[in-house]
């Protein structure tokens, strides 16, 4: 992926439990936002390391170790 298009994951819209209209939805609007939490840091994880990988790649391009 080109470093200019692999920007910080975003996390999702944050829901807080008084969004939920407590009739039993399937599948509830926290039950969506945390399984979008879960993804996210996944996600957010290996740009991390993606991340960590090219500061490590430009360290040795400038020389340094």
């Amino acid at each position: 992926m080109d470093d200019a298009t692999d920007a910080m994951p975003e996390p999702p819209f944050e829901v807080d439990d008084d969004m939920c209209c407590g009739s039993g939805c399937d599948p509830c609007i926290l039950d969506i936002y945390q399984q979008e939490l879960r993804e996210y840091r996944t996600r957010l994880a290996a740009w991390r390391q993606r991340e960590a990988l090219r500061r490590a790649q430009a360290g040795e391009a400038d020389g340094r170790h």
